[in-house]
């Protein structure tokens, strides 16, 4: 009997499907247009089109991965909750004062977005947690009484953050708050700090809550709109949201805590990257996700993505664990323009999925990055598996007045958009590599996306990058990605302690957040095949001002805390790697205690019939490589092309998800795995 997984990952220009049958291994893929004004009518209707076209029943599909980008959008065009802000007395400007710096240190008119939460709706109690957890002013009932009478006078309020000094030591007070505010007003969300974050570093945490409260009317009703409508096509799927820290976790926990889905789509990415990687034993990736409107970019070290505990995302903090991703705005969509300098620039306006660019033919007008690959002739004329009809002419009309302000021809100024986009997102790269200690040229680069095929050979030699790796299915990879993933929750606890003193006040922590696991493994993941615990420490020197994560134990068992030799040990070990250098004399101290609990999921191993003809062109094409003259150029089709194919440049690889672009001095094979593995040469 057949026991379908779905995962869909929703973008600015494109929906993908990936599904894989449990029992056979076999795997499908599909892609239609999104459909910005509500992603979940593209979600819909594109789930029903998979099903019927590759004969899928909808009472086999049992579980159902979504990667959304409905938060990331909400906090882009700050479209979320009138949010009201409960703080101990003194502190309601704290969300505006921040860390005190600069958005852009050399653009004095550049002024940091202004606080989600307007300043009279930013409310103060009088109560005080001191420095040690101990309560300096009580919380009185008539305080309280006083601010519900307050936040009822407001009109309109739809969410209410609760954030408090020094909750992280004792959250006695904010949940006596949460407790009397969920009460008087039931129809209002209330996010806690002490239930989202609580982790030290007052403005960090305040911010998170906020933009959690921001986002849960939006995301709530997305989410409980979408799983009703989903249940209408496949009624026995368990509905599971990708979050930003690279696993799955219930609609119900979503909708709690839709902060963890800022960076859901892309997080996936990243996962369905490694995996990826792993079937040809390339372990060391750097990815190059580029899709219509963005590209994102992730580094992968010994098969594990990089994490961090903090992001910017459009000017606001958030502080909790996600995969590392840099993002640019430079995709297939971003929009070429002549500046008030003269000078051309690509991005970050994109003409998104509607209308698309030019040669989309769905109305755009503005020079895009697709544009100038198609008056390249590095685009074949059907897209998307014959779904989107390529329109040569739109795109020269399009780039013609580029072209004329420049005084150049329409292929040299195609070539310029190309260059711009490229520079866009090789500075990306640098950001999550040369900026962190690491060298890309010993790194695979990994280009997915609808658009990372095109551009991922000139990213590659613009960084001096040798050895390219173009996944099976790389448009749709961040589906993929879903479709692997496994439930996951992270637990956090405050516990400042010098590394050397008596570890029993840490060893008691841990027992409480190995107890809180245990609760979650037995509510969320109690069909799960396999349990995982990973328990990491916050360390630094003493007197540092930002800490380490250091992974201490990564088992099954429920892990204890070490003791002092195995902690400096390790935290030596990370500390070279980050920075080249350690002092083992120095003290140290740990800072906070995370756990990570993981779900394993029933997966298979992917089952694809690889294609046993010799690969021929289907189609020559003249192909410009160089501003100077155009190449004649053979098409291949991906499908055709069995393992062990080796094809010298210049070639154009299509496929239903992608293009995939060899340049002339390059070459590209197909390995066991099915995935294509590109080596250029030294120039």
């Amino acid at each position: 009997m057949e026991n379908w997984i779905v995962g869909c990952d929703v973008g600015g220009t494109f929906t993908d499907f990936s599904a894989k049958d449990v029992s056979s291994g076999r795997t499908v893929i599909h892609k239609r247009a999104s459909t910005p004004d509500d992603p979940s009518r593209a979600v819909l209707h594109g789930l029903k089109e998979l099903t019927e076209r590759h004969g899928i029943s909808p009472n086999q599909i049992s579980r159902f991965a979504h990667g959304t980008t409905v938060a990331t959008n909400a906090l882009l065009q700050r479209k979320g909750a009138r949010v009201a802000v409960v703080t101990t007395r003194g502190f309601r400007d704290l969300l505006e004062i921040g860390r005190q710096t600069r958005p852009l240190i050399y653009d004095l008119q550049v002024d940091a977005p202004p606080a989600l939460a307007e300043r009279h709706l930013r409310f103060e109690v009088d109560e005080r947690i001191g420095a040690t957890g101990q309560i300096i002013t009580p919380l009185t009932d008539a305080a309280i009484d006083k601010l519900v009478h307050q936040i009822g006078a407001e009109k309109d309020i739809e969410a209410i953050a609760v954030c408090l000094i020094f909750s992280f030591l004792n959250n006695e007070h904010e949940l006596r708050l949460a407790a009397t505010l969920r009460n008087a007003f039931p129809n209002i969300f209330v996010s806690v700090s002490a239930e989202v974050q609580p982790e030290f570093r007052e403005y960090e945490r305040f911010s998170t809550t906020l933009i959690n409260a921001f986002l849960q009317p939006e995301v709530s009703r997305y989410m409980e709109r979408l799983q009703s409508e989903v249940r209408t096509v496949a009624p026995n799927a368990e509905f599971g949201i990708f979050q930003s820290s690279g696993g799955l976790m219930s609609v119900e926990r979503a909708a709690q805590l839709p902060v963890r889905t800022a960076l859901s789509g892309p997080a996936a990415g990243a996962v369905g990257a490694s995996g990826a990687g792993a079937l040809s034993s390339i372990t060391d990736v750097i990815t190059l996700d580029i899709g219509g409107t963005s590209t994102d970019v992730c580094l992968i070290r010994d098969g594990k993505t990089a994490l961090a505990n903090t992001r910017d995302i459009s000017g606001f903090r958030i502080r909790l664990p996600m995969v590392d991703i840099h993002t640019v705005g430079a995709g297939g969509g971003s929009i070429a323009q002549i500046g008030p300098d003269g000078l051309m620039k690509v991005g970050p306006e994109s003409a998104g999925a509607v209308p698309g660019p030019a040669c989309y033919g769905r109305g755009g007008t503005l020079p895009t990055v697709s544009d100038a690959n198609v008056l390249l002739g590095r685009l074949p004329k059907e897209l998307a598996g014959g779904g989107l009809t390529i329109d040569k002419d739109r795109a020269q009309a399009a780039i013609k007045p580029i072209a004329d302000a420049l005084g150049v021809s329409l292929e040299k100024a195609a070539m310029g958009i190309i260059g711009i986009a490229t520079a866009n997102m090789t500075r990306a790269i640098r950001v999550v590599s040369v900026e962190k200690g690491y060298d890309p040229r010993r790194f695979a680069l990994m280009p997915f996306g609808g658009a990372g095929g095109l551009h991922a050979a000139d990213v590659a030699r613009a960084l001096g990058m040798k050895t390219i790796i173009v996944p099976r299915a790389p448009g749709i990879l961040c589906a993929e990605g879903l479709i692997v993933a496994d439930l996951q929750e992270d637990f956090v606890a405050n516990c400042r302690a010098a590394v050397g003193s008596d570890l029993t006040f840490v060893q008691s922590i841990v027992n409480d957040l190995n107890l809180a696991a245990g609760k979650w493994f037995r509510t969320e993941a109690a069909g799960a095949e396999a349990r995982q615990v990973i328990l990491t420490f916050d360390m630094r020197y003493l007197g540092q001002n930002y800490e380490l994560s250091v992974e201490v134990y990564n088992g099954a068992q429920e892990p204890t805390c070490p003791d002092t030799e195995v902690l400096r040990a390790a935290f030596f070990e990370e500390y070279l790697r980050n920075y080249g250098h350690c002092d083992k004399d120095a003290p140290i101290e740990m800072i906070n205690v995370r756990l990570r609990a993981l779900a394993r999921l029933s997966q298979a191993d992917t089952t694809v019939v690889p294609p046993s003809e010799e690969p021929l062109p289907f189609q020559h094409v003249d192909v410009w490589f160089s501003p100077q003259n155009p190449e004649r150029t053979p098409l291949y089709n991906r499908n055709t092309m069995p393992v062990g194919t080796v094809i010298a440049g210049p070639a154009i690889i299509t496929q239903l998800d992608t293009t995939t672009v060899v340049l002339p001095d390059a070459s590209i094979r197909v390995d066991e795995a099915l995935n294509l593995i590109m080596e250029l040469s030294d120039v």
